[in-house]
């Protein structure tokens, strides 16, 4: 039987456990206090245990590719190399820490926040290939604006170039692992799914620029581990014919695998950034609480457009319910299929639960939405068989993002039992 404390290996990295931090948004920027917020956030969790914790999506480029307000780029030397106070602080309690990079290309806040165009007209969104038919169709509701420039090839060429400048500045400053995005509906994934992929140069093979990508790496951040995300697009709707299946998932995770990724994140997701992402129930605090409504008119370009905006996210609310450990059947089948270590994440909420998946769906168990309520969270898991994180996957940590809020529990039920455990000492990592 595998165990949550035992180590274990992403390349050349030694994880001192298989329990960890998944990449959530920080909110942190890239202003004064920028480094001082990420150690805030990130931390907590490597005090407490957690063997890996990973930063949440963090932009390549200077310019766009944010898929919400407040991400944090990784473009400018100096910012980078101030990041190894925090990279020095996971490090000083035995953990290690992974950046995720990422560029949201047509799904930036340039295709979805009003206030975001209107401040930056002359800001297009990078594509693989002209939108989709359908967001095309979508876009003429004025909750998407798109205008795009499909990446020529030399772009394309760029771009993963800008993947490889950013990871040798992160592993300059101390990042133990990479782990690119793949999925979330970023421009990785767009060049991945049919969805999006028209192209008809050689990247119309989508899992060729994630080649690409790790040949940037490589070339510029040497034998640094890597990994990444790769979706099964099944939790697209059913009008949507042009999709990843699972199959199509596990061949492109054994591809990855064989051309040098050190590591793979199979997930399920949808080609919209919908409530499949964040599966749990509809947020109705966070949407209806007044801090928040001057931000969601903004971001939707007025109160009626915010409005039908969570009516949409009680529909979809209705259509992925909390589904647990929903990652895990994919899981299963890609690590029967490649040689290197699969993580899992989604839906994770209990040490049992870690338990059955370690060895069988994976090697590696995250969660990231209950660490907004219990930022010492690991402690609690590795010290009992039968934790269970106080997350009630209510969403309304999630929701107010949209309006540049941070990422934190919002749920006084949720927040009283995490104080009672702070309280009763529970976040206290075991001196064993």
């Amino acid at each position: 039987m595998t165990r949550l404390d035992s180590p274990f290996r992403i390349g050349d990295a030694t994880v001192p456990n298989r329990l960890y931090r998944a990449p959530l948004l920080e909110c942190a920027g890239n202003g004064p206090g920028a480094v001082d917020r990420l150690v805030a956030e990130l931390e907590p969790a490597a005090e407490a245990g957690a063997g890996l914790v990973c930063q949440g999506a963090t932009i390549v480029r200077g310019e766009g590719g944010c898929a919400a307000p407040g991400m944090t780029r990784v473009h400018d030397d100096g910012f980078v190399a101030d990041l190894s106070r925090l990279t020095d602080a996971v490090h000083n309690h035995g953990g290690r820490i992974a950046v995720q990079l990422e560029h949201g290309g047509l799904r930036s806040m340039e295709t979805w926040h009003a206030g975001f165009r209107e401040d930056n007209p002359d800001l297009e969104q990078l594509a693989v290939s002209e939108p989709p038919r359908l967001l095309r169709a979508m876009a003429a509701t004025g909750f998407l604006d798109y205008d795009a420039r499909v990446l020529s090839t030399e772009e394309a060429y760029e771009l993963a170039a800008d993947f490889g400048r950013a990871a040798r500045r992160c592993a300059d400053a101390g990042y133990d692992v990479i782990h690119l995005a793949g999925a979330n509906m970023g421009i990785l994934q767009q060049f991945l799914s049919p969805f999006y992929n028209r192209r008809a140069d050689e990247f119309a093979d989508g899992a060729r620029f994630l080649e690409l990508v790790h040949d940037e790496i490589r070339s510029r951040a040497g034998d640094v581990p890597l990994m990444t995300k790769v979706p099964a697009e099944t939790a697209a709707p059913p009008v949507v014919r042009r999709r990843l299946s699972a199959d199509d998932a596990v061949d492109i995770c054994a591809r990855l695998a064989d051309h040098g990724y050190d590591a793979v994140v199979p997930v399920t997701a949808s080609v919209f950034w919908d409530a499949s992402v964040v599966r749990g129930e509809y947020p109705a605090r966070a949407w209806s609480d007044d801090r928040y409504r001057a931000g969601y008119e903004a971001a939707f370009g007025g109160r009626l457009r915010a409005r039908l905006v969570a009516f949409g996210n009680w529909v979809e609310s209705k259509a992925y319910d909390f589904d647990p450990t929903w990652n895990a059947d994919l899981c299963r089948r890609v690590r029967r299929a490649v040689d290197v270590p699969v993580l899992c994440e989604g839906g994770v909420r209990g040490r049992a639960e870690a338990d059955r998946l370690l060895g069988g769906a994976c090697d590696a168990v995250g969660m990231g939405r209950p660490f907004y309520a219990e930022p010492r969270l690991p402690a609690r898991l590795l010290g009992a068989d039968d934790a269970e994180a106080v997350c009630e996957n209510c969403n309304n940590c999630a929701v107010p993002q949209a309006a540049g809020a941070p990422g934190v529990c919002r749920t006084p039920r949720v927040l009283r039992e995490a104080g009672k455990l702070r309280r009763a000492g529970a976040y206290e990592p075991s001196e064993e």
